[in-house]
Order: structure tokens, then sequence, then C-alpha cells
């Protein structure tokens, strides 16, 4: 059995590096990343990359949204259902993207046992079932979506199972803790199966255990297209959704007054609290959404360090398989410590040998693992390296040695000390209290997925469509019963939850 090109047993080490201090803000996204197999693999991938890069800027907005991913344009989904449902009378939405729209990444793949026991420790149970809740919510919403639209061939839509490869007996221990968890909780574990060494061998050919999870895969960019012109269509008399690429917001000023409210419970136009500074122009709006992960300490610089938002580049290669999609089947796989993750693409033709999206490798670019690295224009030799040989080393005689990946890119994320994402009101976070708190009323943040925003993003944009609608419509928000309490920005985000 080959050794496998990376170290093992990382994890513990990577968040250490959350106890340091780091409080260099952001900086803007870079106008030429590296090139994306979901953004660039073919001349149609992205219709609207530049949309609305040219030409007058929109200068008036009920809502700005900065960031044009699943988050941003979650939310501007989820406000025009609100319109659709008469829940409003009438809204008018901008998103501003700072380069061409949308560079989602990742799986779909909702969190079945994964670090239950770690959460139900520190959290309490409960806690624990709505970190999962959360994410089955989150990916049966865009499954429900996908289905009811006829969007299953469009996006690409693969349902199927996750294996997560155990490569050390640690990793084992920790996944027969989890599922202990999960069982005395009382969390369903339909769909997941512990696999033997002996099992996976015979049908996959790697030398591991492993953990079988529901799981599905989609081209992200595709979905979150399809998810903006869905929105774009309930355009009319009460409900307008604006985009424009290739405008990055940097910075946004206060008018330290609310105006007179109208008839339907939105701000008049000619009292609006803030005004987005661009190098196109102005934009000026009652209502901002921070749905720039990553990134979000360049507009929010007291996110900067390890209490708040740390950017961490990501590095993905795509790699064709020697052989075809009846030995590499078409499930998706994670391996130590979840590093690692890759799934294959669904074939044209049965003759086809499948193309494997693959990431991770950050364990060696230590000793800082690619934290408060937010430079996506160049890749990490060492990294593509390691990640040129882990295929290889995993399945033996499914992948050519040496070969050389059809496509290699990086991208940013978003970590947070706990791994959860802020999700909420940016003036209740206590980092913002110091920082005049009151200057950031009527803006929201959903930021900080941590590298598992595919399963995440979508579900905290509707919480935070869900409060702006509640806010104009002048009802109550209601906590969804499937949101984890510690997401939102007004609690305690340390281990003080479990009571």
């Amino acid at each position: 059995m080959p050794t496998l090109p990376l170290p093992l047993n990382q994890w513990e080490n990577h968040q250490k590096l959350f106890s340091i201090s780091h409080g260099k803000p952001a900086g803007l996204p870079s106008p030429n990343p590296t090139r994306s197999f979901w953004t660039h693999s073919s001349p149609d991938a992205n219709p609207l990359a530049s949309e609305g890069s040219t030409g007058p800027l929109t200068t008036d907005a009920d809502v700005c949204i900065i960031g044009s991913g699943f988050t941003g344009i979650g939310v501007a989904y989820h406000l025009s259902e609100a319109i659709e449902a008469n829940v409003l009378q009438s809204l008018k939405v901008v998103v501003l993207e700072a380069r061409d729209f949308c560079r989602n990444g990742g799986h779909l793949t909702p969190a079945s046992i994964h670090d239950f026991h770690g959460r139900a420790v520190k959290y309490g149970p409960e806690e624990a079932k709505k970190s999962c809740a959360l994410e089955v919510h989150t990916a049966s919403s865009l499954v429900d979506i996908i289905r009811e639209q006829g969007w299953t061939n469009d996006v690409d839509l693969v349902h199927g199972d996750r294996i997560d490869l155990l490569f050390t007996d640690k990793e084992v221990e920790e996944a027969r803790r989890d599922r202990e968890a999960a069982v005395d909780a009382g969390w369903s574990l339909d769909g997941v199966a512990f696999l033997s060494k002996e099992e996976i061998e015979a049908r996959f050919g790697a030398h591991y255990p492993g953990v079988k999870v529901p799981a599905y895969n989609v081209w992200p960019l595709k979905l979150v297209t399809k998810l903006f012109q869905l929105a774009k269509t309930r355009t009319g008399p009460h409900f307008e959704l604006v985009l424009h690429t290739h405008t990055p917001v940097t910075g946004i000023e206060h008018a330290n007054v609310f105006g007179p409210a109208s008839a339907s419970g939105q701000l008049m136009n000619a009292s609006r609290t803030y005004t987005l500074l661009t190098p196109r122009g102005t934009v000026s709006c009652s209502r901002v959404v921070h749905a720039t992960n990553g990134y979000a300490s360049h507009l929010l610089p007291f996110l900067a360090g390890p209490q708040g938002i740390v950017p961490v580049r990501g590095q993905i290669i795509a790699m064709r398989a020697s052989v075809g999609t009846n030995e590499i089947k078409t499930n998706a796989w994670s391996g130590n410590e979840r590093f690692e993750y890759w799934f294959p693409r669904p074939v044209k033709a049965a003759d086809e040998n499948p193309l494997i999206i693959l990431g991770g490798a950050r364990e060696v670019a230590s000793p800082d693992y690619e934290l408060y690295v937010d430079d996506d224009t160049t890749c990490n030799t060492k990294v593509g390296e390691t990640l040129r040989a882990f295929l290889p080393a995993v399945f033996e005689g499914k992948f050519k040695p040496g070969q050389e990946p059809e496509m290699e890119w990086t991208g940013i994320m978003g970590y947070t000390a706990i791994g959860d994402p802020f999700v909420g009101p940016i003036d209740k976070l206590p980092a913002a209290q110091g920082n005049d708190s009151m200057s950031y009323a009527g803006q929201y943040i959903a930021a900080g997925h941590s590298g598992h925003g595919m399963p995440r993003a979508f579900g905290c944009a509707e919480v935070v469509a869900d409060m702006i609608v509640a806010v104009l419509a002048g009802k109550e928000w209601l906590r969804p019963e499937w949101l984890p309490t510690r997401y939102l920005t007004w609690e305690e985000r340390g281990t003080t939850m479990r009571n």
C-alpha cells in the first residue's frame, strides 16, 4: 500500500492557529483570480460573469447585498419569495460583486455525525442536532427547488453518498464517538453506515475503513445562476433585482439618522441610511447584507483575526481517472479529517473516464495551513504537488502517477475559531460593540462558513432574509427550529451554550 503524500492528524494543530492574534483585515477580492473548472471549463459556464459591469450604476435600493455567491444570491432569492408571497408590498434589491459572478465550489453534503460528540460536549446535544439539522434543511431546500423547477440536468445534480475515509486509528475512534453521541441524542442515522476496510477494498480499491453518509453534488455556479434568474423573473411593479459585477464595495458611509417609513414599512428613498462606495460611483440603501465570507473583514475590520473571520486559501485540481465510472463509481469522498475532499463529475459517454474534482492538501502548507491568505491569483506549488500524488496513493491503479491535472485553481474560504458562521445583525456582534455599534444598525452578515458553505450558506441566507422581511413587515422574527443558536450574532460563541 503506497504511503500517503501528506501528514495525518493535523486538525488539532490547525485549530491552535486560532489562538494566535493576527489583526490585518482582508483585502478586496483580486480582479484576476485563477480560473476554476466551475467558471472557465466551457465558454457558457458563467453567462452572468460580467452582468451589470458596464453602463449606468443603480444608485438607490432598499437592500444592498455585497457578494454574489450562494449566500448573497440566496438572500436575494428569499427576499423575492417574500414578494411572491405578498409578505412585502415592494422591494428593490441590488447585488454588488467585486469580480465575475459567483465563484463557489464544494460538496452539497449535510453533516450527519461528523464532530457530533465534540459539539454535544461543548454546546449540548440539542445544539449538536441543530448543527446537522441546518445542513439537512439547506441541502433538502436546494434539492427541492432543483426538482420542482426541472433543473436536475441543468445543474448536474447527483444524488448518492459520500464516504469519509478514516486514515488513522484516531479518526476511527472519533467517528465511533460521534455515532454514539448522535444515537444518545436521538439524531437519525438514516443513510449512515460504517464500512470496514475489507468492504471498501472490495468495492472501491482503497485500503481504509470509512463512514458512508447521504450526499448530493451539483455544479455550484450553474445552480446559483438559476436561483438568480428565477428571482429575477419576479421583477415587476413591486420588485426589482439588479446585479452589478466588477463593482467592488470599497467603503460604507453612514448617514447617522433613519428617515421616515413608507406605507410598506420601508425607508423613503430620500433618507437612505447608507451610502456604498464603489469605483463606479455610489449606491444609497437602507440595509446592507455582507455575504463576503473570507473577505468580510475588509469592510468590517473588527472581524479581522482569530475571533472574527479568517481568510483561508483552498486549492483544487481537476484530475482525469485512468479507469471508467464502473470502477470509480459516482459517490463523493473525503479523507484525513476531511482536509481532502473529492468527487467525480458525471460523464457524457459510457467510454469516458471521469474527471475528479479534488481539493485540500493545506496540511503541507505548514506552519500556517494557508490561513490568512486572501490571494487566489496563484497556486501553492507544494500543495499542488501533494494533490497530484494523493489519488494515485489512495486508489492504486486507478490514477496515473505523475499525471498533470486538466485545471488547477485556488479560492478563498472564510473560517472562524469554532468552525461556525456569524449570522444576523452586525450591530449585535460583541466585536462591534466598541466600534460605535449604532453605525452598523441595519447591516447584516452571513459569513464564516469554515469550508462547509455548500450545505450552510443558502440556509443562513434564508435566516438573514427573514430577519429583514420581519423588520420591513413590522413582525417579530422567530428563530427556525433548525438554526443553531450559537450562529446568531448576539449569542455567546464560547462553550457556555450548554446550559
